[in-house]
């Protein structure tokens, strides 16, 4: 482990990113050893050595290699996250952790470390998945949670403002549609009222009394606000969520999680499962011939019992003839 002068560990850490089965799905370990960062189950991470890494890069292509045995592909920095307490080793005295973190989209292999499982991300986030409508986990626990967090302050301005972060992050009552992109912000307000499991972990280690925006009553299973991870990993998660949906719009992300060759419907579900939505089917086909961003290969592929559909690969040519080069813009509606 590798600490500096001023007392602080860079680390490094992966969210490592694959759609199976309509599914978007990421790489976890369990990082328990004497060498982990974190305790517990989280992102792959662990310490830039100046001396041993040439890179940033090259180190956490080391970890990740070793704690899952994945070589990967497409890899771009997401953040730096250097908040205060961010690791439990802070609050008992130990050094800062500062973590930069880093995307990676390949296709879900098998992994043949026995720490290391692919899990579904939307059970981290169950909220962020508008494919079915409006999740129940919205409507019946997060939203009534959040209006007694918002009427908890005396002041009326403070009131107000709490309400018009809730308003923004997840939508008023008869809200049209939401912004996808903000799944770091609904994060951060699940946490600062206290709702999401960390919130209440970290107020406990640091020896503070937290208030619940939801009282004894209320249901908050992991169930209800997805499974906790360690450090802050499920706020770095829905800051990759976010990066991904907004990304759909400018450039071709969405190909490096498709085989070679792929039917539009693939294309068109691989999108709907980042993005959270449904989209429409035609548009979508419509701006991406329009894009010029497929071409047909001269093949079928039989999918179920209907007619063969027809096979593209992506045009990689595209990317040095535009500027912006996406798929979709997909909003989440706010009604059922």
């Amino acid at each position: 482990m590798a600490d500096n002068r001023n007392n602080i560990i860079i680390n490094l850490t992966a969210v490592i990113v694959a759609v199976t089965d309509d599914m978007p799905r990421v790489l976890l370990v369990n990082q328990t050893g004497e060498q982990s960062d974190f305790r517990g189950l989280g992102l792959p991470s662990g310490p830039f050595d100046p001396i041993h890494h040439d890179s940033l890069e090259n180190g956490l292509r080391g970890w990740v290699e070793a704690q899952t045995g994945l070589d990967l592909y497409y890899v771009e920095q997401l953040y730096t996250f250097g908040n205060r307490n961010r690791d439990p080793r802070e609050i008992e005295g130990g050094p800062r952790v500062v973590s930069v973190a880093y995307i990676a989209l390949t296709h879900e292999d098998k992994v043949g470390v026995a720490d290391a499982e692919w899990r579904d991300w939307y059970s981290f986030l169950p909220w962020e998945d508008w494919r079915s409508g409006r999740p129940d986990v919205a409507r019946d626990t997060l939203e009534p949670a959040l209006q007694r967090w918002a009427r908890q302050p005396k002041d009326q301005r403070n009131r107000k403002q709490r309400q018009e972060r809730v308003n923004v992050t997840f939508g008023q009552a008869d809200a049209s549609n939401l912004d996808l992109v903000l799944t770091l912000e609904r994060y951060e307000l699940l946490y600062e009222a206290g709702i999401v499991a960390e919130a209440q972990r970290d107020a406990a280690a640091a020896g503070r009394n937290r208030i619940a925006a939801v009282d004894a009553t209320t249901d908050i299973s992991t169930d209800a606000t997805g499974l906790p991870l360690a450090s802050d990993h499920r706020r770095i998660l829905a800051t990759a969520l976010g990066r991904l949906r907004g990304k759909l719009t400018y450039r071709p992300v969405v190909f490096e999680l498709l085989p070679g060759e792929f039917t539009l419907l693939q294309l068109q579900r691989v999108a709907e499962a980042l993005g959270g939505v449904k989209l429409h089917k035609q548009n979508f086909r419509r701006l991406v011939t329009n894009a010029d961003l497929v071409e047909p290969v001269g093949r079928t592929s039989a999918i179920g019992r209907g007619r063969p559909a027809e096979l593209f690969r992506f045009r990689r040519e595209v990317l040095g003839e535009k500027l912006t080069v996406g798929v979709s813009r997909p909003t989440m509606r706010g009604t059922a």
